[in-house]
């Protein structure tokens, strides 16, 4: 490790983050540190060449915050090796861990630094966490209690040997970086780093202490973590206990702890032999056969002394591990677990013959062979022809003519598909069947949940907005909003996606954090939106015509979306009076939410034309001259156009409190805010609409959140997803080198009636 530099004060703190993967995570886990109210430290963050936009997040940390030194590794070498690297640029005069998808507790360093002065600087200072689960509920660790600040204030571990009981990790402690240096410890490869380091460290040290006070919410992700990865390199483990037990034997002062240390492994070794999760069915048998073996030689000579603590069922799984009567040990998990299945209920009965039929068929065609030509397509729950879907269907049937397309539909709906796509009834012994056996799935919500998706087969989910309003997990906290979410249906359904569509990194990093699962992102822009670059001029007069927007007429889209907080639809404007006042050159176009379309349409007035049956929204921003939304996700796609966009916010508060948003739309706007109906009016009357301001932060809004709407994302898609090239082509478009399609000529001198439209949008 450096010395420190003459005429530089030493920090107090050296906070070493690696980050692997953690870019939905790793901004809030480095604020964390950053923000605390003892602001003694250096924060060294290591890039361990993840492949997301980690290494970017903490250059911009870096670059902003003297406090943050970069670390950028060459190649991915696990996280003890990022931890070293981070090491070896340690200059504080305590050393803590933290992993990028962890946080510091607020006050957190404060509280170390006065405990640390309370005990006299101790070698090492042990503090409590709290497990952060993705459901949102937080637990404190069991063991707690073994930190209780009573007795010596710093004491070697033998006074407190409970602390050897305690989870041996690296991140709920503090470490004096001169003592480290002295023992010279490092993190060796592979999982399970954390062994090598941990017991050495507290068994050599000189001086001990504890803070009963949680310093760290360690996050249990739902997926990416070792925890929850089935892999053979969880038999790292067998390395790493070598590695303890080789220290051991090289410091003789040490061997009154073979015993202790051999117990904990033996129980790390049950526990982890016990959890499906880990280790995959082929391994299971070597990874017995290894831990028998290592217990077997690492067992410390003369009578074995079992602490109090130890079931006589923990005793017996030891035993049976270390004398390797695998089929014994089986048997008494076997035993164990239908003990426990006693007491839940029993399995649903089937609804009926038809579907106990389906079900039949659905599984018989399951093991027949998959059909690498045929991808199945679906949109808002059985819609139309529409979307995301609709746009990489089209691409598609574009640029693999030889597949064969099938779209997921309602009767009702069928004739909104184009020719060449055949329709398929949900439900229907048709239906199961392409599920059975199409290569590609593709939808913007989920299938069915009776789908089981088949090894070699591909499920793209594209979504079907950029999300303002919260989303997935991020709705747990708001009954308000998801009063019958069924949340684990939901993550079962993110289960089998392969692929997940994002707009921007501003989804990625939502859709990772509120819906977490093992998918690969595919940050490539909304296929839906690349009719933005194709239409002409031409186009967009005959869509007006169609619609019955008169030429020289200014057509505004007013979006307003759904309320949580209601049922019924809320009437936000007098359109009458709205109408009025516009004068004869404005009419709006009414399109209600989804989730309103069934309830009355708004009051008829010969400048009032309703919309909502409209099939494709996309045709409807192309006809338009502005938007006119509230906190509906079609600004997102509407700014791609780079035509003017109108917010009209009038019950944000109440929205905000129901839904929740990932910002505040009223601080980054795409374009001019109306609070109430006269404030609307006037932006229109007054031109501020289009003035340069709104211009300003529609630019604003467009660098944000249209980086990679192109023109081209449907292809990159289709390249990726359908025709397996690696690379994503073609290449992003730079946003100044754009063209969207154009909008309607300016209006003329006479007047004119012009159209609002009001719309449907998520």
């Amino acid at each position: 490790m450096p010395a420190p530099t003459p005429g530089c004060a030493v920090p107090r703190f050296s906070v070493i983050v690696p980050a692997y993967k953690v870019q939905a995570y790793l901004r809030e886990s480095l604020d964390s540190v950053l923000s605390q109210s003892c602001p003694d430290l250096e924060l060294i963050a290591v890039d361990d060449a993840s492949p997301d936009a980690c290494g970017a997040l903490i250059d911009e940390y870096a670059a902003r915050d003297p406090r943050v030194t970069a670390v950028h590794l060459a190649h991915n070498l696990g996280v003890g090796p990022a931890r070293n690297a981070g090491l070896a640029r340690a200059a504080g005069d305590y050393l803590i861990f933290l992993d990028g998808d962890d946080t510091l507790a607020p006050g957190a360093l404060l509280a170390i630094t006065d405990r640390l002065k309370a005990t006299g600087s101790p070698d090492v200072l042990v503090y409590d966490y709290a497990r952060t689960f993705w459901t949102g509920e937080t637990l404190r660790d069991s063991l707690s209690p073994h930190l209780r600040e009573e007795g010596p204030a710093s004491f070697r571990l033998s006074d407190r040997p409970a602390l050897l009981g305690m989870p041996m990790v690296v991140w709920n402690k503090a470490y004096r970086r001169e003592y480290v240096e002295r023992e010279g410890l490092a993190f060796p490869p592979g999982f399970y780093e954390d062994t090598p380091w941990t017991y050495p460290a507290l068994l050599a040290a000189e001086s001990v202490a504890v803070l009963d006070r949680v310093c760290v919410h360690y996050r249990r992700r739902r997926t990416g973590s070792i925890l929850t990865t089935s892999s053979r390199r969880h038999l790292d483990i067998f390395d790493q206990y070598d590695r303890v037990f080789g220290h051991l034997a090289g410091r003789p002062e040490l061997g009154r702890w073979r015993a202790a240390v051999h117990r904990r492994m033996a129980e790390h070794f049950c526990a982890l032999y016990a959890d499906p999760r880990r280790l995959p069915r082929a391994c299971r048998a070597e990874f017995f056969a290894r831990a028998c073996a290592l217990l077997r030689r690492h067992r410390p000579p003369g009578p074995r002394i079992l602490p109090p603590n130890l079931s006589r069922t923990d005793r017996l799984r030891h035993a049976l591990m270390r004398l390797g009567v695998r089929r014994t040990y089986r048997v008494l998990s076997v035993l164990r677990a239908g003990a426990a299945a006693a007491g839940r209920g029993g399995v649903a009965v089937g609804r009926g013959l038809r579907e106990a039929a389906l079900r039949l068929h659905y599984r018989v065609q399951r093991m027949l062979p998959l059909r690498p030509e045929l991808a199945v397509f679906s949109a808002y729950w059985h819609g139309g022809y529409a979307c995301n879907p609709a746009a990489v269907e089209a691409k598609l049937r574009e640029l693999a003519p030889r597949m064969r397309t099938v779209w997921v539909c309602e009767p009702r709906y069928a004739s909104t598909l184009p020719p060449g796509t055949a329709a398929l009834r949900p439900g229907s012994a048709a239906y199961w069947s392409a599920l059975a056996r199409a290569a590609y799935l593709t939808t913007n919500v989920n299938f069915d949940r009776g789908l089981v998706k088949r090894p070699g087969q591909v499920l793209l989910q594209t979504q079907h907005g950029t999300p303002l309003k919260r989303v997935g997990l991020d709705l747990l906290d708001r009954p308000a909003a998801t009063p019958t979410t069924d949340f684990a249906g939901l993550l079962r359904g993110a289960d089998q996606w392969d692929y997940l569509l994002s707009s921007n990194r501003h989804s990625t990093l939502v859709w990772e954090r509120a819906v977490p699962s093992s998918y690969t992102t595919l940050e490539y822009g909304y296929p839906r939106n690349d009719v933005f670059h194709r239409a002409t001029r031409a186009q967009v007069s005959e869509l007006r015509e169609r619609l019955g927007v008169p030429p020289g007429s200014t057509a505004i889209l007013y979006a307003p979306t759904h309320r949580d907080y209601r049922r019924s639809r809320p009437e936000h404007l007098d359109f009458e009076r709205v109408l009025r006042d516009l004068g004869p050159r404005y009419t709006i176009l009414s399109r209600t939410h989804l989730t309103y379309a069934g309830s009355a349409p708004p009051d008829t007035h010969p400048r009032l034309v309703d919309v909502t049956s409209h099939p494709s929204v996309e045709e409807l921003c192309l006809a338009s001259d502005a938007l006119v939304t509230d906190y509906s996700s079609l600004m997102f796609d509407y700014a791609t156009l780079d035509r003017p966009i109108v917010i009209h916010a009038d019950d944000w508060e109440a929205y905000e409190a129901a839904r929740g948003t990932y910002f505040d739309l009223r601080a980054c706007p795409p374009g001019a805010i109306a609070r109430t109906e006269d404030e609307l009016v006037d932006i229109f009357a007054s031109g501020h609409w289009r003035g340069s301001r709104s211009a300003q932060l529609r630019a604003a809004f467009r660098s944000r959140f249209c980086s990679h709407d192109d023109g081209h994302a449907a292809e990159r898609v289709v390249r990726r997803v359908f025709l397996g090239q690696a690379v994503p082509t073609p290449p992003i478009v730079p946003l100044e080198e754009r063209r969207p399609a154009p909008a309607a000529p300016a209006p003329t001198p006479e007047p004119a009636p012009t159209y609002l439209a009001a719309g449907l949008w998520t």
